[in-house]
């Protein structure tokens, strides 16, 4: 059973272990909230996870620690344990799916632990673990279902206390529910008043629709770039404890996540992977249900795989209106290239690109598409454009 004295031992001990990260104050994410991030994407391995997984193995017997330990993770759980069991002397053994980013993958390998790839999400590499840890008599050890695991998490909300004492709101990631499940426990038996936001993606919702339907579900399928809150169920502990401590949960999509992955790196020089950046993304997209308040958003890992990093800026641009394409029907004749362009310029935005083709079946013969790419500063201006060229006669195909 967690209790807040296993939390305070974690506490402890993990503090020649972890790194206590920063509380930044973020002006620009919201105009009704103060807004503060916890950079956990800042923490030593890159992740949150470290805590829980330094905490389990902590407190393993010597015999053990002999055994061994097997393990499966999306990513930042592996480099967590890798890095605990390197320092206790421990072998590991850990299984991730395939979809997990190469970085996370080749980190864990650096810290001296077995990796075997699983093919499937997280889910079948849990199956895969338990397999194995049942055939070889090693130590499982769970990313998020498990009280010390559980407790070694909650050790952020310790931290939040103390940097912000007076907060209101928690805005938390959730994949398995670990991370949620210890802080959103901790914050209320110390703070009832805190009221605790869950955030999971869209294609992820296992937790939410557990808890809309009062019991454990398990997901066909989950769909979202975000791998570290990519879980088709929740554990039973942390849905006990999600469900009597966690206020409400929201989701958000990959297009909204992307978002805010770009806002935080533009606004802040902060560089998070997509779980990292669902609790922004609820706090930009109006997800949460405050106003006038001090919210903190949990940043919980950093370890984006920076082969889809630019495909996400560009997710990120066209949701914030920052990226815009317009198509404009024509009668192909000199200059109309550059009157268009001349009130695309004098609206102040930029062409980026421009495709010329000629009209299709059921089309004037002298017909022709004009399609451009544009940067634009949000939504209104590029609506604001639309209209300008409307008023000078262009027909624009939606």
């Amino acid at each position: 059973m967690l209790t807040l004295d296993s939390i305070y031992k974690a506490n402890h001990i993990l503090k020649s272990v972890i790194r206590k990260t920063d509380l930044i104050f973020s002006p620009s994410l919201s105009k009704t909230n103060q807004v503060y991030l916890k950079t956990e994407n800042l923490q030593i391995t890159g992740s949150f996870k470290v805590r829980g997984a330094s905490y389990k193995i902590a407190n393993l017997s010597e015999e053990e620690k002999k055994l061994g330990v097997v393990a499966c993770s999306a990513g930042n759980h592996a480099q967590g344990v890798a890095l605990a069991c390197q320092k206790n002397g421990v072998k590991a053994k850990i299984f991730v799916p395939s979809i997990a980013p190469i970085s996370k993958v080749e980190a864990t390998k650096s810290y001296g632990a077995e990796v075997v790839l699983v093919d499937g999400v997280y889910d079948d590499a849990y199956h895969a673990a338990r397999s194995e840890a049942e055939k070889s008599g090693a130590v499982f050890v769970h990313p998020f279902n498990d009280e010390d695991i559980i407790a070694g998490q909650a050790t952020i909300a310790l931290e939040l206390l103390d940097e912000l004492h007076d907060m209101d709101a928690v805005v938390i990631p959730i994949g398995g529910g670990g991370l949620a499940a210890g802080v959103a426990f901790t914050l209320k038996k110390l703070n009832p008043n805190i009221r605790v936001y869950g955030v999971q993606a869209s294609g992820a919702p296992s937790m939410a629709e557990s808890l809309m339907e009062e019991k454990q579900i398990t997901l066909d399928k989950v769909s979202t770039f975000a791998d570290g809150i990519a879980v088709k169920c929740p554990g039973d502990l942390t849905y006990d404890l999600c469900r009597n401590h966690v206020d409400q949960i929201v989701t958000v999509s990959d297009d909204e996540i992307s978002t805010a992955i770009l806002t935080l790196m533009e606004n802040e020089k902060l560089v998070s992977e997509g779980a990292g950046a669902v609790s922004v993304a609820a706090v930009l997209f109006n997800k949460i249900p405050e106003s006038g308040k001090k919210i903190v958003c949990l940043i919980s890992g950093g370890n984006i795989d920076v082969t889809i990093l630019s495909r996400v800026i560009q997710r990120g641009l066209l949701t914030s209106g920052r990226l815009s394409d317009v198509c404009i029907e024509l009668i192909d004749k000199p200059g109309q290239l550059k009157e268009v362009a001349t009130i695309i310029a004098n609206s102040g935005a930029n062409v980026i690109k421009v495709n010329h083709e000629h009209g299709g079946e059921n089309t004037d013969v002298n017909g022709c598409y004009l399609r451009l790419s544009m940067e634009t500063r949000n939504h209104e201006h590029f609506q604001q454009i639309r209209e300008a060229l409307n008023a000078s006669g262009y027909h624009l195909i939606e």
